[in-house]
């Protein structure tokens, strides 16, 4: 059980901050999500409890962004560009805070060597990227105690770039 105050990660919505806890008429989670422009409280059943996850821990984001130069890319692809999308978008609602740095890694060197040719990147190749870009800063953030520009500062020491931008 979470604690009024602690820090979760929302499949659908991303890091939230435990508001209230309530038992009538069923037991609900009260859920604020951070980083958002208009938050909206969630109210997520305690039963469902198993779907959210804690914030990572101030170690494991600081291994995480200190692995990220040799971070290995994702290999996925599919017959269809949807295919592959809605692969990438359910492992960004379902996976680790590392899982989803991987697939900013990932989508940074797909829309870089689609650049590199001198053509477009598709549109859906930026949608994942912002997706798992938003999503990770929020919960490095998070267990750093800090802000989302300041771990992409830490991501600019480690390698030189910004691993959220393209």
């Amino acid at each position: 059980m979470y604690e009024v105050g602690e820090y979760v990660v929302h499949p659908g919505q991303g890091v939230c901050r435990v508001e209230a806890v309530t038992t009538e008429p069923m037991a609900t989670y009260q859920l604020l999500p951070i980083g958002q422009r208009h938050p909206m409280r969630i109210s997520f059943p305690m039963a469902s409890e198993s779907r959210l996850r804690p914030v990572l821990s101030q170690e494991e984001a600081r291994r995480i962004i200190e692995q990220y130069p040799l971070m290995a890319v994702e290999d996925f692809s599919a017959p269809s560009a949807t295919l592959e999308e809605e692969h990438y978008k359910e492992q960004i609602r379902r996976g680790t805070c590392q899982d989803t740095v991987r697939i900013v890694k990932t989508f940074r060197k797909r829309i870089a060597d689609v650049r590199s040719r001198n053509k477009k990147p598709p549109v859906a190749f930026e949608r994942i990227l912002k997706q798992a870009s938003d999503r990770s800063l929020a919960e490095l953030a998070v267990a750093l105690d800090t802000t989302p520009d300041d771990v992409r500062m830490l991501f600019e020491q480690v390698t030189g770039e910004d691993p959220s931008q393209n």
